[in-house]
Formats: structure tokens, sequence, C-alpha cells
């Protein structure tokens, strides 16, 4: 487990060093030139760098071990600290929203250069470099963080591609395209917020982990289960809690009912990935059960 949140740190760490150096650029170009949409993209890219030291400290918190206050462990954190990042991206949307309707309202033409061009190409390389390798990475260890900061940083590529094309609205003589690119770039990074804010929302509200019915399949091809019912199932892709009724023969001794939870509950870890721990009560089985399931 150390292991791996090392390895999603270092990850953070070389993306946060990209987007910052990208920020820089775009930002010292775009206050240069006086371009909107350049600047907004700058700060786009450094809202990607403030997500990853959000996500530095998530992963940090989350790697801590279990405890007494922390039974279930601090995993959560991860998951929590990719909402931090949303409500990151919204700030950051509003504030641009706000600086375009100021140039809609008192219009700046900006100064564009070949050099403006070379700036947000070399920057969208880069982009596309980090979006498959953080997204690679974010498969590959199975983390919420990387995840959402790999969906934070994919926006930059159309934010790029939409400032470059703003770029030569304005060589063209159209001025007020910038501002407008820059209220598309706004929305864009909104609706990146608000999709990483539903996908972690509902794993901390415990959103439905693993279909029921697959778990239903897998328990009644056990020999000894006649029955299982209540299976609910919550929690991250990496860390899931299984509890569910499992009814057996009324006949059965209280050693063989304990020997077969464990038996199903064996079955359960090695056969569904990322399952934690699953809490099993046993219960007596009889016709009148058929009789209400099938009501």
């Amino acid at each position: 487990m150390e292991q791996r949140y090392g390895s999603i740190r270092n990850v953070l760490i070389i993306v946060l060093a990209l987007n910052w150096g990208v920020s820089i650029m775009k930002v010292i170009f775009g206050v240069a030139s006086g371009s909107g949409a350049i600047m907004a993209d700058g700060f786009h890219s450094f809202s990607d760098g403030i997500s990853n030291i959000v996500g530095l400290v998530g992963i940090w918190v989350a790697s801590h071990p279990v405890d007494k206050d922390h039974p279930y462990g601090h995993k959560k954190y991860e998951t929590f600290t990719s909402i931090v990042i949303a409500i990151t991206l919204f700030v950051v949307a509003s504030q641009l929203l706000r600086e375009a309707s100021g140039r809609i309202i008192h219009p700046v033409a900006p100064h564009i250069t070949i050099s403006s061009f070379i700036v947000m190409i070399l920057t969208l390389g880069v982009n596309v470099w980090v979006v498959i390798y953080e997204l690679a990475q974010a498969r590959r260890l199975n983390s919420d963080v990387l995840a959402a900061d790999a969906l934070h940083t994919r926006s930059d590529i159309l934010v790029s591609l939409s400032v470059i094309v703003s770029l030569v609205a304005v060589r063209a003589g159209f001025t007020f395209v910038d501002a407008l690119v820059t209220i598309v770039i706004a929305l864009f990074i909104g609706y990146s917020a608000f999709m990483i804010l539903r996908e972690s929302s509902a794993i901390l509200c415990d959103r439905e982990a693993i279909i029921s019915d697959k778990i239903n399949e897998l328990v009644l091809r056990i020999e000894g289960v006649k029955d299982c019912h209540r299976i609910r199932t919550r929690g991250r892709s990496d860390d899931i809690y299984i509890d569910m009724h499992v009814l057996v023969s009324k006949d059965m001794n209280i050693q063989a009912a304990h020997d077969l939870s464990e038996t199903v509950e064996k079955e359960i870890k090695e056969k569904l990935k990322g399952v934690t721990d699953v809490t099993i009560h046993i219960e007596p089985w009889s016709q009148d059960f058929d009789r209400w399931k099938r009501k």
C-alpha cells in the first residue's frame, strides 16, 4: 500500500512541475500580448498545479494506516481530495467568466505575434503528454486523485486548441473572439469540475460499488448456501465493503455455518477485485423464505 501511494505521489510531483512550467509561459505571453484567452489558459494550467498540491496532501492523509478513530482506514480522503479539486475548478471558472465579461463590456485588442502561436503549440504538446501519462498511471494505480487530476488536465488540450483558434481570429481582426473563447474555457472548466464532483460524491455517499446480482450469482454457486439477500456494497473501487445475509440449512451447526461464511468471504475476495471486507449474517433457510421471495 505504501508503494502505491509513493507511486501516486511521484506522478503528481512530475505533473505539478510540468503544469506550472506551462502556466508560467502562458501567463507571461498572455500579459505581454494582452490576450485574455492565453491568460485564461495560463490560469487554468496554474489551477492544475494547485490540484496537484491538493492531491499530494490528500494522498499523504490517505496513506495513513487504520487507527482507533478511523477503523475503516483513511482511503476516502483520496476521494474527498477530488472534491476539493472540483471546488478549485469552480472558483477558477467563475473568475474567468468575470474577466471575460469585463472584456466584452470594455474591449481590448490583443497583440498577437508568431511567438504567441509557438508558445501555445509547445504547451499543447506538453498537455497531451501529461494527459496520456497521468491517465495511464491512474488506471495502473486505481487512483481517484490521478483520475480526477487527469480529467482536469485533459481539458487543457481542448482549451489550448480553442485559444489557438482565437489567436487566428484576432489576427484576422475579430478581437471579440478572444473574450468569447475565454467564456468557453470557463464553461469547460466548470463542466470538468461537475464531472469530478459527481463521481466523487457518489463514492462518499455510498453508491452501490458492485451490482448485487453479480454477488448473488457468485455466492449461490457455493455448496451449502441455500440463498442470499439484502446485499449491500459501498466504497471506492479499490476499497469495497460488502454486507449480506446468507441462508443455510436450519439443521447446520454453528461451527459449520461459521466455516461456510468464511468460505463465502474468501470466494468473494478472490473473484471480485477491490473487496476489502465482507460481513455475513447467517440465517436459517425455510420454504417460507422462497414463498416470500417469489412475491
